[in-house]
């Protein structure tokens, strides 16, 4: 597999194309179902690209949709056989937002709001081992540990001079008062998020609690963008055993303006950094 090659957007992808090609057939999921004697919700997974897709699935599907042109099954053959591989985060082995990291491995832009913890992409080592052992109270240490190394390779979006990731995070104060391990460990993690906010394709806000209540009191949510006109905005909603994955343009779109209010009732970067300097200096004097 090419080192380029996504799984999750491969999906994605090929789920967007089979659901065109229903569409132009004018025929239901249900339809689709009955012809191939399998379940709707199966085909209702291959669409949204929550489900690896076989070639042989493929095949049947392009059978029914009556597809002539071979160049178009052979691509989206490829496709399907592409969307089986795996990702750099399959050798952690299983990683329960697994399609998440999939996303915004691929993802040109990300917006998230943050009302607890400091958002992963831009914790430090020590405060991420903190925020899993309180997440997970029941995890072993070396699942805390898988967690933690997920999140320190996720990381290299940001990094990445050929192609950062722009992110945009806007955190709620309590996220910032929260003493998520020790003290030291808080100062650091302080300066860390003010150093990622000094780069040209990272922005971070602050929401302060006097702004009482505001448009992400309901809570945390992230919106991913992609470099292709083809993929879809994503609103990625993270829940303690389940994640819900939004892609209809409504919902993108209530989200998108909920998340523009959010910004401007925040701190200006430059505020927020001060904000955030002063935070560290009351963690620094105990």
């Amino acid at each position: 597999m090419a080192s380029n090659v996504n799984p999750t957007v491969r999906r994605r992808r090929l789920g967007q194309e089979l659901r065109r090609l229903r569409e132009l057939k004018n025929m239901t999921a249900e339809e689709v179902a009955d012809r191939l004697l399998v379940s709707q919700s199966k085909i209702s997974r291959l669409e949204n690209g929550r489900r690896s897709i076989s070639q042989r699935d493929v095949r049947d599907l392009c059978g029914v949709y009556e597809v002539e042109d071979s160049r178009i099954v052979e691509s989206l053959m490829q496709m399907a056989k592409e969307s089986r591989q795996q990702g750099w985060w399959h050798a952690f082995g299983d990683i329960p937002y697994s399609v998440y990291i999939g996303l915004e491995t691929d993802a040109a832009s990300l917006r998230v709001y943050e009302p607890q913890v400091v958002p992963g992409l831009l914790q430090t080592q020590a405060y991420a081992e903190a925020v899993c052992q309180g997440a997970q109270p029941e995890a072993s240490a070396s699942d805390i540990e898988k967690r933690v190394q997920v999140r320190m390779r996720r990381q290299e979006r940001i990094n990445d001079t050929r192609h950062p990731l722009r992110l945009w995070a806007v955190l709620d104060e309590s996220a910032l008062r929260r003493q998520v391990g020790g003290r030291q460990t808080m100062v650091e993690q302080l300066e860390r998020l003010n150093e990622f906010s000094q780069l040209p394709h990272v922005t971070v806000q602050v929401m302060p609690f006097s702004m009482g209540a505001h448009p992400g009191v309901n809570g945390q949510y992230a919106i991913l963008e992609f470099p292709d006109a083809s993929d879809s905005s994503v609103v990625y909603l993270e829940g303690v055993t389940s994640d819900l994955y939004l892609e209809k343009s409504h919902d993108v779109q209530s989200y998108s303006v909920m998340y523009e209010h959010l910004r401007a009732e925040a701190l200006n970067p430059d505020q927020t950094r001060e904000f955030i300097e002063n935070v560290a200096k009351d963690y620094a004097r105990g």
